[in-house]
Order: structure tokens, then sequence, then C-alpha cells
């Protein structure tokens, strides 16, 4: 039998970069986030049971849908195609969990793009600048 164990830090956005999910009702986007993870098997901090691929897909398009329907969010128009996964040691589990914790504060610092970019540079992944954060 083989045993796998993958921790990933996976990043998604909304299409154009726009801002629109208020702060205000983040926290109602991130339970129906919990809700996707654990009707497919996973927790948030790890993915179980399909790949990578099928997993953003399904919750981009279940939160797509909740998104649009809910009259908190009048101006979401979708997720930017494109997504990000970088695999990580469980033993950077409590780092990435805190990154993520402090996300919104560090984001009135540095923009998401500048974040991106330098997740993506850190990973050693060549960044092809033609299709850089293109919708």
């Amino acid at each position: 039998m083989s045993y796998i164990q993958s921790f990933y830090h996976i990043v998604f956005r909304t299409y154009r970069s726009e801002q629109t999910i208020a702060i205000e009702h983040d926290r109602e986007l991130y339970a129906v986030i919990m809700v996707q993870t654990n009707s497919l098997h996973g927790k948030i901090y790890r993915i179980g049971a399909i790949s990578v691929a099928q997993y953003v897909q399904a919750v981009k398009t279940f939160t797509s849908k909740w998104l649009k329907a809910n009259p908190a969010f009048p101006h979401f128009s979708g997720w930017a195609h494109e997504y990000a996964a970088f695999s990580y040691s469980i033993h950077d589990k409590d780092r990435i969990v805190n990154y993520i914790k402090g996300q919104k504060e560090h984001h009135k610092r540095v923009s998401f793009e500048e974040e991106y970019r330098a997740l993506l540079e850190e990973s050693g992944l060549v960044i092809r600048e033609e299709y850089f954060l293109k919708d």
C-alpha cells in the first residue's frame, strides 16, 4: 500500500482581481468553502481523494454560484481562470496557517500581485508575463 500526504497552499483570486468580496461578509464565504471542502472529503489543511485541479474547480464553481446568488456580494462576477497550488511539508502547516490568519493585514502593505509574484518566485516557478494575472 502506498501512503501519500500532501499539504497545499492554494491561491485563487476574483476575476481581474476585482475587490468584490466585502470583508464584512467574507466569513460567510469561508463557511461555504468549509462546507464544500467537507463534502469533498477534504480538510482545510489537506486534500483527500481528488486531484488538486478537481478540488479547486469544485470549490470555485460552488462558491461562484453561491456568491452570485447572495445579495451581500452584488459585484462578484467570478473567479479568475488560473490558480496556484504550493506543496509544503506538514511541518510547515503552522507557518502557512499563521500566514493566512494575517493575510488581511499583510495585504494592506503588500498588493496581491506582489505577494503572488513572490510566492511563485520562491517556489522556483518561472513567471510568463504574457499570462501573469491575465483573465
